[in-house]
């Protein structure tokens, strides 16, 4: 019978995130904090004293998190446990493990420290179960990276090797040694920078940071010199030159802005293969991030173009991986392959990473068009939102004090309305290669989806009612990664049997009437 672990197998973090956790929580109470110093600067000096009790309050709470946080890798579980009064241990199975992060702000750099987060899946963060070890010595969190993923023991890994990099030794070797290179950023990828539109997130964060910094401190932005005449200046200028000075301004500040974030984010971006069977994603300037996922994880890919990016002929790649959905905040983060590139570049790199699927590449062969049918209703969905939205307008134009010129920009803008319409119409397509299933589709943001069929656990046939009309189906290709599913949007039912009969042999063979590609019943259908 085996003996239950002692205490002792549970670690501590490193003790200098004393200064970390503690310098954390003033700078996110920074608002309220100033708010207190401005109120009470009347009161003979209760302000500052309540701003001090709060800054001793916050250091008092960060330095709690080390005493009261510990953690333990076993043979089966990864195992967090925190907490003082409400003492909580997260428990995850190993086999559970997606990816981990490795991320060094520029305040861990400085101390040597790292943050692990340990990716166990999509609903983690929405059940409290997340795992973060916030912070761990940088050769504490590279060997823990190491025994998480790679599944092996790296006692003997020298120490020296991993103060020396920040990773081990088996990882950060010499390319052909123990990884493989697949991607490194080149400068003049820079230039897609102002097309991601990242910059507006920086907008929206200082423009909420300092809304709350003169809320908490009782201030009038309008009182502002600076806000007072550019306000004065705007009201007193002409509508159209005022919307064109905004707009101009906004999009200078958006694009350097963006151009920063491309930089602090991908500088030094790098992605490696390790023959342990993982991809290694290294990034960031002030800001470094490693993350790793396991191949075996690995269903496909997603080549991503943003409308003004693909203006620029450039995409992004983005895994599509077992447990790691997409587009949640930091978990996105994990699943990029490559940043915002040239196109032709982030083909090549998902060749690569799919290791170079047999001829011919998914990632490149040529799609089958969805039809005449598919086109009507993406011209007919399109213009039917845009008369609805437009006679709204007028209606509200006509009947009440609503200025004319919004039902006019919406009359005038039906020819950018066709121009979208006949975009999203080509580009629908789909193809069966090499054992992918390949979806294209999208517009604003067009996506070209490589699905490996043995990923897919089963298939959705729906049918709205003005579908049925056009004789059109959208097939859902169902999988435990990424999005979760996959759509082929508005083709014929016979072909979408014949896709999914291809994609998942015998799977279907008992909801065929007769061996007809006529359903016995719509709806789902799963292994």
């Amino acid at each position: 019978m085996t003996a239950a672990p002692v205490e002792t197998d549970w670690r501590r973090l490193s003790p200098r995130m004393l200064v970390i956790h503690p310098f954390q929580e003033v700078v996110r109470a920074a608002p309220a904090l100033i708010g207190l110093l401005f109120a009470g600067s009347g009161s003979g000096g209760e302000g500052h004293l309540w701003s001090l009790a709060g800054v001793g309050i916050m250091v008092l709470f960060g330095m709690l998190r080390w005493f009261t946080t510990t953690y333990r890798i076993t043979a089966e579980h990864v195992q967090v446990r925190k907490g003082l009064l409400n003492r909580k241990v997260v428990t995850v199975p190993r086999d559970r493990v997606r990816t981990v992060d490795v991320t060094s702000h520029i305040l861990h750099r400085v101390l040597g420290l790292a943050r692990v987060e340990v990716g166990t899946g999509m609903s983690d963060r929405k059940r409290g179960g997340e795992l973060k070890l916030d912070a761990l010595s940088v050769a504490e969190a590279a060997r823990l990276r190491v025994e998480l993923l790679h599944r092996s023991p790296v006692a003997d890994t020298p120490p020296e090797d991993i103060a020396a990099t920040g990773v081990p030794a088996v990882v950060a070797g010499a390319p052909g040694a123990d990884e493989t290179e697949l991607a490194v950023l080149r400068p003049q990828w820079i230039k897609y920078g102002p097309f991601t539109l990242s910059g507006l997130v920086a907008v929206g964060v200082i423009a909420g940071y300092l809304s709350r910094l003169a809320s908490e401190g009782n201030v009038d932005l309008g009182q502002v010199g600076p806000v007072r005449e550019t306000w004065r200046w705007l009201s007193a200028a002409a509508l159209p030159l005022a919307v064109a000075t905004v707009v101009l301004v906004l999009a200078l500040f958006v694009g350097v802005a963006s151009t920063i974030g491309y930089l602090l984010a991908f500088w030094n971006f790098r992605l490696t293969r390790h023959r342990g069977g993982t991809l290694h994603v290294t990034r960031g300037l002030v800001t470094t991030r490693a993350t790793t996922v396991e191949e075996r994880r690995l269903r496909g890919v997603e080549v991503s173009e943003p409308l003004l990016l693909r203006a620029v002929r450039g995409a992004r790649l983005i895994a599509i991986t077992t447990g790691l959905r997409v587009g949640q905040g930091a978990q996105r983060g994990g699943s990029m392959l490559l940043p915002p590139a040239p196109r032709a570049e982030a083909e090549a790199v998902a060749v690569r990473v799919l290791r170079g699927a047999a001829d011919p590449s998914p990632v490149t062969v040529p799609l089958t068009t969805h039809g005449s049918a598919a086109v009507r209703r993406r011209f007919t969905r399109a213009f039917g939102v845009h008369a609805a939205v437009t006679a709204v307008l007028l209606y509200c134009w006509l009947w009440s004090d609503l200025p004319s010129w919004p039902g006019l920009t919406m009359v005038a803008l039906l020819p950018l309305t066709a121009l979208m319409a006949a975009d999203r119409a080509r580009n629908l397509g789909h193809t069966l290669a090499s054992g992918y299933l390949v979806s294209r589709a999208g517009s604003l943001v067009r996506r070209r989806v490589v699905l490996e069929c043995d990923g897919i656990i089963g298939w959705n046939v729906e049918r709205s009612f003005f579908q049925r009309r056009a004789g059109l189906v959208t097939l859902t290709a169902t999988t435990a990664a990424g999005r979760q599913g996959y759509r082929v949007q508005d083709v014929a039912l016979a072909e979408a049997l014949r896709i999914a009969a291809a994609g998942s042999p015998g799977l279907l063979d008992p909801f065929l009437a007769g061996g007809d590609a006529v359903p016995a019943a719509e709806g789902q259908v799963r292994r």
